[in-house]
């Protein structure tokens, strides 16, 4: 049985979805990219009204896709590097920019600039946000204040509003996923008072709900699906979404048209440089009648060039770059997007990482489709947004990523995954769009401003990297041997799986014999793995760079259901089965998940877990599964790095969990998770970095018996095997006090 996220259901279907299908799109060229666009007016541009629409006219010409490589990194520790350099007292200045060499045209609509001069505007685009929310609130130790002294919403919203007049960004488009648990008030404090930031600016935006917003979040799986969990079926006076954000707050906008019946689903108009162009905002699982009524938004207003913002449209394939459509965002491209021309553009969050997918429509015209959503990166995204300047000068789009709130962070605290300007491909990129050809069967009036400004994407890299030095990647030094690695005299466990040829079976009842002495463990017989076959488990030499221990065990074959598990356990009378680690603790592992995993097969498998039922556990919380084990370290079915256990403090004990973002495959990783009762937390590394969604009050681990076994590569539910590790695993090191990095085992004994 899986494992329950205690404390943390992420409802989100990764990777769900039909491939693209004929007919839904005649041209697909990937460019890792996320995009989101939101203008305002700025003081010297024309004032904006909800009740003005300027004409723009009919696309005629498809775009030309811009062909990058993509970042393989997604949904984990974004590391990219800077590559570039600029001046240091730049800021917000105009700084040399350079023009394109593909800029002057007047047969194509573009105007001719002078050198470092263009007629643009920015949009800001907000992805999801749910993790600044969750982990600025004291049921989450204010994990973001006490580690950094501010929090990344704000971070976010506050450089948008004191940067707005000078990057000339007249809008700010949210995608979604405000908060991470609707149930929870005090997340939707912090969102309210980060939102409220724009506002109090003067600075407009648009917002949805995700999600993980709505009180159902079931997802679209076909055309019968729009019978139920949409906003139709809602009980509206419920939802705290519309609590925190209800029509009366959208309406004082200066750019608000108007919200359909349920209040989900809204439109705004703002005006750059005497052209209108319309958002329109559409909530998770529109209704039938939602998607009527954005239609009828488009005919209200048939000349407004529109990008359509939503939670869910487009997916990203397995190779974590490719884009890939989903029956929901199909749906929506056949009943709202193709049939209306005036729809150029579409930006969603939900999946984790970045895509761009171009198709085209009825008319014969490019829909640039964009998905964005930092949430499994560092610390949650890190305070990533983004900036989508349109260039009418060169018919460009410039999208690139940034984080005002690295930059804020005090320097003691930043590390290797501190980037304050992404620079791969799929996080700062460039495409063609023609804007008055495109928009020209609609809006022939569009027009092109004369170049005035100079280009804004430089500028806001220049300003925001003025001040900043980004850290220096930690030396890191392969072990010269294998007993390269610090002697901790805590440790009251040490395996380390090496010592036999290179593919061999490691036979039934091999013991791995414990550096510290006491606490050996033995392959359990096959009857304890289902149907387990011996070759289920061999010797490789494969291993972590940083790791001291020239090999592995390889867990193949593993399944849930039917249950086939290989695994080993230590003698029911060793010590380590009743120490609750009052004191604190570090557990560390070397990992390795291959590429045939997946969620159906594999989700929550184990990489180690204590026997028993925590129900067993005196004082336990009634309303936890009490099936469960104490200890849970396991891959979740996000396949992320799960450690859950339940504390052994007195009182009522409720487990709680720390969850890494998503774990690459093939790749290996060192895992460490840190227990301190002084700091009253748990922290996970991975990879030496500290993730985001830590617990606290967690101290030490609760035994239910003495007996109850350590199981490595497998677990237990109901006290009955489950769940089976599928990869290598390197090294586990076990040790009764909180370790620093310097005493890992990814450090030398030198």
């Amino acid at each position: 049985m899986a494992h329950a996220q205690c404390g943390h259901a992420i409802a989100f279907m990764c990777r769900v979805g039909a491939m693209p299908t004929a007919g839904h799109a005649a041209a697909t060229r990937m460019t890792s990219c996320l995009g989101n666009l939101a203008p305002f007016s700025f003081p010297e541009a024309k004032s904006m009204s909800s009740k003005n629409s300027s004409a723009t006219p009919p696309p005629i010409s498809s775009l030309r896709e811009l062909e990058g490589l993509p970042d393989r990194q997604r949904r984990l520790l974004l590391r990219a590097g800077l590559g570039l350099s600029m001046g240091s007292s730049a800021l917000l200045a105009a700084c040399g920019g350079g023009g394109d060499s593909d800029g002057a045209n007047s047969t194509d609509g573009t105007q001719a600039a002078t050198a470092n001069t263009v007629s643009s505007f920015a949009l800001a685009v907000l992805p999801d946000t749910q993790f600044y929310s969750r982990y600025a609130t004291t049921d989450e130790n204010l994990q973001f204040q006490r580690k950094y002294g501010s929090t990344p919403y704000v971070a976010q919203t506050k450089w948008i509003a004191d940067n707005a007049a000078a990057l000339r960004i007249p809008f700010t488009i949210h995608l979604g996923d405000v908060v991470d648990q609707q149930g929870k008030p005090l997340q939707w404090q912090i969102a309210d008072s980060a939102m409220r930031v724009l506002e109090s600016a003067k600075m407009p935006y648009s917002i949805l709900a995700g999600n993980h917003d709505v009180i159902s979040d079931v997802d679209y799986v076909d055309a019968s699906s729009q019978s139920a969990n949409t906003d139709a079926q809602r009980n509206l006076a419920k939802e705290p979404y519309l609590q925190t954000f209800p029509t009366t707050r959208a309406q004082q906008q200066e750019t608000f048209g108007g919200r359909d019946p349920s209040g989900f689903h809204e439109y705004h108009i703002f005006n750059v440089d005497g052209n209108a162009f319309m958002v329109l905002s559409m909530s998770w699982r529109a209704s039938d009648a939602a998607i009527e009524w954005a239609r009828g938004v488009l005919a209200k207003h048939p000349t407004l060039p529109t990008i359509l913002s939503t939670h869910q449209l487009l997916n990203i394939a397995a190779d974590g770059v490719s884009p890939l459509e989903v029956p929901y965002g199909l749906m929506l491209w056949d009943k709202l997007i193709r049939s209306n021309d005036q729809i150029f553009m579409t930006l969603n969050g939900h999946y984790h990482g970045g895509a761009h997918l171009t198709k085209t429509n009825d008319f014969g015209n490019a829909v640039e489709e964009m998905v964005v959503d930092y949430q499994m990166a560092y610390m949650g995204g890190n305070g990533l947004l983004r900036l989508y300047e349109f260039d009418l000068t060169h018919n460009k789009i410039k999208v690139l990523s940034l984080s005002p709130w690295v930059t804020q962070k005090p320097t003691d605290t930043l590390n290797e995954f501190d980037v304050a300007v992404l620079t791969d491909s799929n996080h700062q990129f460039e495409f063609d769009i023609n804007f008055k050809q495109r928009f020209s069967r609609f809006n022939p009036t569009f027009t092109l401003p004369s170049a005035a400004n100079a280009p804004i994407n430089e500028r806001a890299k220049a300003a925001l990297l003025s001040n900043f030095t980004e850290p220096a990647a930690a030396t890191k030094t392969p072990a010269a041997n294998t007993g390269d690695y610090p002697l901790v005299a805590s440790t009251v466990a040490h395996w380390r799986f090496f010592g036999g040829t290179d593919g061999a079976v490691v036979a039934t009842g091999q013991i791995i014999k414990d550096e510290a002495g006491s606490n050996p463990i033995s392959r359990q017989p096959l009857a304890q793995g289902g149907t387990a076959q011996d070759a289920d488990l061999t010797w490789s030499s494969d291993h972590h760079y940083l790791s001291a221990a020239p090999g592995s065990v390889r867990f193949a074959n593993s399944v849930n259901s039917p249950l086939r598990m290989s695994s080993f356990a230590t003698d029911v009378n060793a010590p380590l089965n009743a120490l609750t680690f009052d004191a604190g603790y570090t557990v560390e592992a070397f990992l390795k998940i291959p590429a045939n995993w997946t969620a159906a097969n594999n989700a929550w498998m184990n990489i180690m877990e204590r026997e028993g039922r925590r129900g067993d556990v005196s004082g336990i919380d009634s309303g936890t599964d009490g099936d469960e084990s104490a200890l849970i370290f396991a891959i979740s079915s996000l396949r992320e790095v799960q450690w859950e256990v339940t504390p052994s403090t007195v009182g009522t004990r409720s487990p709680a969990a720390n969850f890494s973002g998503e774990i690459i495959a093939e790749r290996w990783i060192h895992v460490a998770i840190v227990n301190d009762p002084a700091q009253n937390d748990t922290i996970m590394y991975v990879e030496g970095a500290p993730i985001l969604r830590n617990a606290s009050n967690t101290n030490g681990i609760a035994v239910s018996s003495a007996t109850n076994r350590m199981i490595v590569g497998g677990g237990v539910y109901a006290n009955a095997p489950s769940n089976g590790f599928l990869g290598n695993i390197g090294e586990i090191r076990i040790c009764s006090v909180p370790l620093t990095a310097d005493k890992w085992l990814t450090a030398r004994r030198s």
